[in-house]
């Protein structure tokens, strides 16, 4: 990847798109890994002595989340330990001129791009106001990568564009497990359509040793191989899970002996946890619904890792927000945190569990920040703004 690292940009006006889109709660932005990873980028930029603008979003119309990006400059502030100026534009004479008396080494953050009626389109009013402003581009997130919007893939048909620290390391990371054979997957959480898009991208292309399942996804495999799940058939009916049913019978038939399904669940029944064999689901009389892995699959899961070279996971193993249903996914990070192959995780949910249960991130291959874009990168699809990087650098050399 071509990255600014070695080119001298002091005094350049550097035009950073970040993605510093962050949790809301009572009105103001929760510190999030997002934040935290563009901030050591920001600042190891400001150190190279080049005027800094960032440019980034909050939330979408419409929605609570849907604010100024006030309260983040004064986040970055901190985090950098710099003082990082906010203006609440972004095209008008009034940020063009702040960005125009910006110093060396000087950082400032616009306002919400997403408060342009254009910033959807790939050529809106953006990137005619302000590439003329600036000398080089650099892109520092995976996360927007799918996105065709003005301010992530517009100023690519205009100046010099450059790939940032944050989405260096997250190509980089998924470059070592697309460039290896026999990955092990672990996939959870509710996101079934995400899961069974990469599943069958990559089991087709025959790159799989092994695929574990947990959450929904489990539950929907187990009764596409016939068992009964008892209460939890209501969650995959509420959740449109079984327009899924079709394909995931297909799947276990084409794929049965790489998609290893739990050998016992973990029942909630009047809110206790009761551990039953998946081969005595049709015949024990309890119901209650299916929130976690149990013992021996754990155990099963964790011997797979141990012995995997590259590991993939994206989703916990069960509702780990209950501590009696959280043994599943605390039990599968840890070992992956302490196996040594070269992990890659994915996933709000996954990032959220490391962090409740204290896991050492370092443990880990690369913790990824983004979470569609992932997916779409996993399931062998293109990311526009990938392809314009790529265009943008045999157009500028």
């Amino acid at each position: 990847m071509r990255t600014l690292d070695g080119l001298d940009i002091t005094g350049k006006f550097v035009l950073l798109r970040a993605d510093l889109n962050s949790p809301l709660e009572d009105g103001k932005i929760s510190l999030n890994p997002r934040i935290v990873a563009h901030a050591k980028t920001i600042k190891k930029l400001s150190d190279r002595n080049c005027k800094l603008v960032v440019l980034s979003h909050q939330g979408r119309r419409g929605e609570e989340d849907f604010i100024s990006l006030e309260q983040h400059a004064i986040m970055l502030r901190d985090l950098i330990g710099k003082e990082v100026f906010f203006v609440k534009d972004t095209i008008t004479e009034h940020a063009k001129s702040a960005i125009r008396k910006l110093g060396n080494g000087q950082i400032l953050l616009l306002e919400n791009v997403r408060m342009l009626d254009d910033e959807e389109k790939h050529d809106g009013q953006i990137v005619k106001e302000l590439s003329p402003l600036f000398n080089y581009f650099v892109l520092d997130a995976l996360s927007i990568s799918h996105r065709k919007h003005a301010s992530v893939v517009g100023f690519m048909n205009t100046i010099p564009s450059f790939a940032g620290s944050v989405l260096y390391e997250e190509l980089n990371a998924i470059k070592t497990v697309q460039h290896s054979s026999d990955v092990v997957f672990f996939f959870g959480g509710s996101k079934v359509h995400d899961s069974f898009s990469v599943m069958k991208n990559w089991l087709e292309e025959g790159k799989v040793k092994h695929i574990l399942v947990g959450g929904a996804l489990s539950i929907l495999l187990l009764h596409a191989k016939g068992h009964d799940v008892s209460k939890s058939i209501h969650y995959l009916k509420e959740n449109e899970l079984l327009d899924c049913l079709d394909e995931a019978k297909s799947l276990l038939e084409k794929f049965g002996q790489r998609i290893i399904l739990p050998i016992d669940v973990a029942f909630s029944i009047n809110g206790e946890r009761f551990e039953f064999d998946v081969s005595e689901l049709n015949i024990i009389s309890e119901d209650g619904e299916i929130l976690d892995i149990g013992t021996k699959t754990i155990e099963e899961y964790s011997k797979i890792i141990n012995a995997s070279a590259v590991i993939i996971a994206n989703g916990p193993a069960g509702v780990y927000e209950l501590e009696k249903f959280s043994y599943g996914t605390k039990n599968i990070l840890n070992a992956i945190a302490n196996s040594k192959a070269f992990s890659l995780l994915g996933g709000g949910h996954t990032i959220t569990a490391i962090d409740k249960f204290g896991i050492d991130k370092k443990k880990f291959g690369y913790v990824s920040l983004s979470g569609k874009s992932l997916i779409e990168f996993l399931s062998g699809k293109r990311l526009p703004a990938i392809e314009m990087l790529e265009e943008n650098w045999r157009r500028f050399g």
